[in-house]
């Protein structure tokens, strides 16, 4: 059965290749050649990706990117598109689920919305169900480091806290959205904010995400 990750990745890798090595992406200082050299190293090459959250391993980190990023641009798509090598804890669809859905939907955003006449993608309501489902699990990870308390509020009401704290900004809008907010992707996130002017510019600004 096909799962959400599977199909993240698919349409990350197709947005990728339509895009070329060149186009611009969301990541500060990426264009599409290094968001495909990343996606590659965090799965294929743990000992570098772990520089991500190990500083002493960020030299490492750095070198192995730059090794993937001067491949042919072709080798790395078919490299997302077929996936982590069996040895890999990403081959394993429960691992591939929780930590893939969220994280190939962003990077897909990260190339849609460098676009400039990009439009935003229609999600349907299962999808949906499941972004929130992670980010429930997830968003005081991606708030920890808010200036302001945090609570993001889907339109039906539902609600997850972020970040505890005052003053409070509420952020509302559809799972997706929430997620890109809360990953870093303010300015592009298509969402409703509440709460006093200043915090709300706080949060605006803030380097939110892992």
């Amino acid at each position: 059965m096909s799962t959400h990750a599977k199909r993240e990745r698919l349409i990350l890798a197709d947005l990728l290749e339509s895009s070329g090595p060149e186009a611009p992406t969301l990541c500060e200082g990426w264009k599409a050649r290094d968001l495909a050299a990343h996606v590659v190293v965090r799965e294929r090459r743990a000992d570098a990706a772990a520089g991500a959250l190990i500083k002493p391993l960020a030299q490492r980190r750095d070198r192995v990117h730059g090794e993937f990023t001067s491949k042919p641009y072709e080798e790395l798509i078919q490299l997302i598109r077929t996936g982590p090598p069996r040895s890999s804890p990403f081959a394993l669809k429960q691992v591939d689920e929780a930590a893939n859905t969220i994280e190939f939907y962003i990077h897909a955003e990260d190339v849609r919305r460098a676009a400039l006449d990009w439009t935003p993608r229609e999600l349907d309501s299962v999808f949906q169900d499941a972004l929130w489902k992670r980010l429930e699990g997830t968003a005081r990870v991606f708030g920890r480091k808010s200036p302001v308390g945090l609570v993001l509020r889907r339109p039906n009401g539902q609600t997850v806290v972020a970040r505890k704290g005052t003053p409070v900004v509420t952020v509302t809008g559809e799972p997706g959205e929430l997620v890109l907010y809360v990953s870093g992707r303010q300015r592009v996130a298509r969402v409703e904010t509440e709460g006093e002017k200043e915090a709300v510019a706080r949060a605006h600004e803030a380097q939110l995400g892992i």
